[in-house]
């Protein structure tokens, strides 16, 4: 399906690093709020937040969620960085149009705040459409940001024991609720960041990079290498974030293919070679659509792989360099949000 990244990567490309971001009163393009956006960390303005919201609802930026993620995770970076004008921001952002009030329980879900569940009840009632959603999240059947698990990928050989499981062949394994991670996850945390200069959201990034060195499963290989070439394009136009990275590869707890991915990230960003990231990506990818997961290949299990695909949309155009595709693709980190099709004979 579709994502947000590429295309505000191509966006930011053709704008000066020290252009000026646009005033709340000329929000009137989309293009104009991602770039609002983007730079909004710098000087940040919540009083101008509930406009640009509205500005996306009017012109209909709120329509797919699933390429609205930097929306969600900077609506939410607002409200948990100003605890003491949430109440406003959240009141004056409800004037958009009903059924885009969805980004609203969303955001205040994902904030971070202690009295998250205080402030959605508080506004519930302005919410009636969303009843249903909020229950939800209010009962903890819905995840919020802070239950993102970010699981090691699994060796070859706990796939195949797990593929033989009586209880995952007949699907009765529990499972606990939390956020998995995906190329919308990923465009949350960047307008999370966006919003709130906070490296929280950069540390669970930074945790998704051994993704990018699977080779058993398209979806993680897919959103590894898009942590990989947001962290890299974003960290080429950001000082503090390189400074950050080029840290955090040396901390002793990191893992040591966390730290040789982000080795990779901060050569790319610093040399301005991120095309070599998107090549290295691609390539990984296609030999996976071709040749099948690694560890059913070893196992003799060619004649069992289904085909894989990737319907791509600003993905592929991220990872391939194609800008042309161009918006609705967003920043070097506002827009992996392009949903991954795996199709695959998978238990």
């Amino acid at each position: 399906m579709r994502t947000l990244m590429a295309g505000l990567i191509a966006l930011l490309a053709v704008v000066p690093a020290h252009a000026k971001p646009p005033k709340a009163a000329e929000f009137n393009s989309v293009d104009g709020v991602l770039r609002w956006i983007y730079v909004y960390r710098a000087k940040p303005d919540p009083n101008s937040v509930p406009a640009a919201i509205r500005t996306l609802s009017r012109l209909g930026g709120l329509q797919d969620t699933e390429r609205a993620g930097v929306y969600v995770g900077f609506l939410a970076g607002v409200i948990g960085a100003n605890p003491l004008a949430a109440d406003e921001i959240v009141d004056k952002t409800l004037t958009i149009q009903r059924e885009d009030r969805w980004i609203v329980v969303r955001a205040i879900a994902y904030s971070g705040r202690p009295d998250w569940k205080q402030l959605l009840r508080k506004f519930a009632s302005r919410m009636p459409e969303r009843r249903a959603m909020i229950a939800k999240y209010l009962a903890g059947k819905s995840p919020t940001l802070d239950e993102l698990a970010i699981a090691p990928s699994p060796s070859g050989f706990e796939r195949l024991r797990d593929s033989l499981r009586i209880d995952a062949v007949w699907g009765k394994r529990e499972r606990k609720i939390i956020l998995e991670p995906s190329p919308e996850v990923l465009d949350i945390l960047w307008g999370y960041y966006f919003a709130s200069g906070s490296y929280g959201p950069i540390m669970r990034i930074v945790a998704m990079l051994p993704w990018s060195e699977d080779r058993d499963d398209v979806e993680r290989l897919t959103i590894g290498s898009m942590a990989k070439f947001t962290l890299a394009s974003n960290a080429m136009r950001d000082s503090d974030l390189l400074a950050l990275l080029k840290g955090s590869s040396k901390a002793r707890n990191q893992p040591k293919e966390t730290v040789a991915a982000l080795n990779e990230v901060t050569d790319a960003a610093e040399t301005v070679e991120i095309a070599r990231i998107r090549k290295q990506a691609m390539g990984a990818i296609d030999e996976l659509r071709r040749k099948g997961p690694a560890y059913r290949r070893s196992a003799n299990w060619w004649g069992y792989v289904g085909q894989s695909a990737i319907a791509g949309g600003c993905i592929a155009a991220a990872v391939t360099g194609h800008v042309e595709f161009g918006l609705p693709c967003v920043v070097g980190g506002a827009a992996s949000s392009g949903v991954v099709n795996f199709i695959a004979n998978q238990p």
